[in-house]
């Protein structure tokens, strides 16, 4: 068996069974598959993954693999890993895995460490925590990195400023960027898989609520569009006016954080941004208030702040921690600030992730044809690749749509004629 450090390898058998059933709702990804399989494009190459281990990240390892490539994959955040999918890889699918969900911040960084040990050629990342490691402590390895990939919105920001200030090695294509990964993955995912991973964890009934989404970008959408749809009074807190502006054309209410502090009964956290709600927040919240976070990492709720504020701290239902403060009110964290959709939760469902990993495949297929023409800089996913996994998910759907005539490609290449 391959090296490994999984939770119980015992799991693998549910773990196998829940792929399948992702994989049935993954037409673009098996399609993928299906001629990586004929034409081995990663052949010889080895390519670390840091990654949520979920079922969907599963068919995206086992697509890899089946284009040539050597896969390692570790998990992109501590509570989002599960059990019986890394067990399953392991066993079924012969792929190193280092991931263990609610694993120790050690245990975390051990894990990115081990699968560095491949030497790959390619690294795909969910969160920028594989390059930031590689580049921090393991330089060694960038002799052999020829390209990476990201795919969050958290790891572009961070990637984006180490590329402006020099320091980045070697070129990085944003996955997060492409149309058919946030317009699809960000909104429609984060919206269902947030809404199902507080629904888990507290049983609590959205409609009536005031549900606070700090945030309006394309997950702060999605997130806003369902707590709406479930019957809630949304509001919507922004740093960025054009958004802010947005949020209330889409008919939301716009409110600085600390007021709808004073009003909120669930919030959740969705900018890629550290202490957005803060002490200053916890302070007027009402007694019973719900907080949580669906941005990548749990740096946006400042924790540390609650705890000093707390007289007393209970876990009263599993992803559900109570923060008593001294005037009685009490404040609930889900799942320990981290991402409310994978730590209580199953994450996005796999058919949106299709279009997610597609991206992956094809921008890990690219690297390796084009990085010799690459700058140490973050792409955008080219549009060709963009284009073409939209055309394979509309096809698989069942839908059709219109062609150019030679006429309107005439006139979209003129500048002759007018009205």
């Amino acid at each position: 068996m391959v090296e490994h450090d999984v939770k119980d390898i015992n799991l693998a058998d549910d773990g196998r069974l829940r792929i399948e059933w992702a994989e049935m709702e993954m037409p673009v990804l098996r399609s993928i598959k299906e001629r990586f399989k004929k034409e081995q494009p990663l052949k010889g190459i080895r390519l670390a993954a840091c990654l949520h281990v979920t079922t969907e990240t599963a068919s995206l390892m086992e697509t890899l693999k089946a284009g040539g490539a050597e896969v390692a994959l570790c998990a992109s955040n501590p509570l989002s890993t599960q059990d019986d999918v890394a067990a399953s890889l392991v066993k079924y699918s012969d792929i190193p895995v280092y991931a263990i969900k609610g694993e120790d911040n050690d245990t975390y960084y051990r894990h990115i460490i081990n699968i560095l040990s491949f030497k790959p050629h390619i690294t795909m990342d969910d969160g920028a925590d594989l390059v930031s490691t590689i580049h921090k402590e393991k330089r060694e390895l960038l002799s052999d990195i020829v390209a990476g990939t990201e795919e969050t919105t958290t790891g572009v920001i961070r990637l984006k400023a180490m590329a402006d200030k020099g320091v980045l090695s070697y070129p990085i294509i944003a996955v997060n960027d492409a149309y058919t990964k946030h317009l699809f993955d960000n909104r429609y995912g984060t919206g269902q898989s947030t809404m199902d991973g507080i629904l888990r964890a507290t049983n609590r009934l959205i409609a009536g609520s005031v549900f606070v989404v700090s945030g309006y970008g394309w997950c702060g959408r999605g997130v806003a569009m369902r707590a709406k749809g479930m019957g809630a009074r949304v509001i919507i807190t922004e740093i960025d006016p054009l958004k802010a502006l947005e949020a209330t054309m889409d008919g939301f209410d716009v409110l600085p954080v600390v007021e709808a502090s004073k009003i909120g009964n669930i919030f959740v956290t969705v900018t890629g941004n550290v202490s957005v709600i803060h002490k200053e927040c916890f302070s007027v919240m009402k007694d019973g208030a719900i907080v949580c976070n669906s941005g990548h990492f749990n740096v946006e709720l400042a924790l540390e702040d609650l705890s000093a504020m707390a007289v007393k701290r209970r876990i009263i239902r599993p992803f559900v921690e109570e923060f008593q403060l001294k005037d009685g009110r009490r404040i609930y964290v889900l799942g320990e600030g981290r991402l409310i959709n994978l730590a209580s939760a199953e994450g996005h469902p796999s058919s949106v992730m299709d279009m997610s990993f597609a991206n992956q495949a094809l921008c890990s297929e690219y690297a390796v044809k084009n990085h010799k023409g690459m700058k140490n800089i973050v792409y955008s996913v080219p549009v060709d690749i963009d284009k073409e996994i939209a055309r394979l998910k509309l096809n698989a759907m069942g839908i059709k749509i219109d062609d150019l005539t030679e006429e309107q490609k005439k006139y979209l290449n003129s500048w002759e004629s007018g009205t």
